[in-house]
């Protein structure tokens, strides 16, 4: 059965995103915070490529993610700083994208569980103002977001 992005919004400043894989823990942590991995999964809508990944996953350590529409040339991205790490359970980060369409800096907390042999993934995303919070929303964000997880899932099989 296709598991579901689910989207909730708690506050007016965070939206949060649940999602669920069929694999362990320690596969989906890897998958997260290991660039030759990454690369393969987090390029949102079909036609995106990744030709930038660095992730130095430690406490204050930082990454940077670039994205480049192929054939377009239209280009995009973000970096931030770890400022908390518990392998494999959850990082914290703060984060900015280049063309700052988030209304500043946002706070990121990745929350890894596991069940069954299944891993829940939990990311609450907090946003500068209700504003920003509402233009991601509205931004097609959670499309890219699952045209990725789906990438993840025909990732996580392969490796398993």
């Amino acid at each position: 059965m296709l598991n579901k992005l689910e989207i909730t919004l708690p506050s007016d400043r965070e939206i949060v995103v649940t999602r669920s894989f069929d694999a362990p823990r320690d596969l989906v942590w890897d998958c997260h915070t290991k660039p030759a991995l990454v690369r393969r999964w987090l390029l949102g809508p079909p036609g995106w490529e990744m030709p930038v990944c660095e992730i130095d996953l430690r406490v204050d350590g930082k990454y940077r993610y670039e994205w480049i529409e192929k054939g377009r040339g239209k280009t995009m991205g973000m970096g931030g700083v770890f400022i908390a790490v518990k392998m494999p359970e959850r990082f914290d980060s703060k984060e900015k994208f280049d063309d700052d369409w988030t209304g500043g800096e946002t706070v990121n907390v990745q929350v890894f569980t596991e069940a069954g042999g299944k891993t829940k993934s939990v990311l609450t995303v907090l946003y500068a103002s209700k504003q920003a919070r509402d233009g991601a929303v509205v931004s097609g964000m959670t499309d890219g977001m699952e045209a990725g997880y789906a990438r993840l899932d025909d990732l996580l099989a392969s490796l398993a």
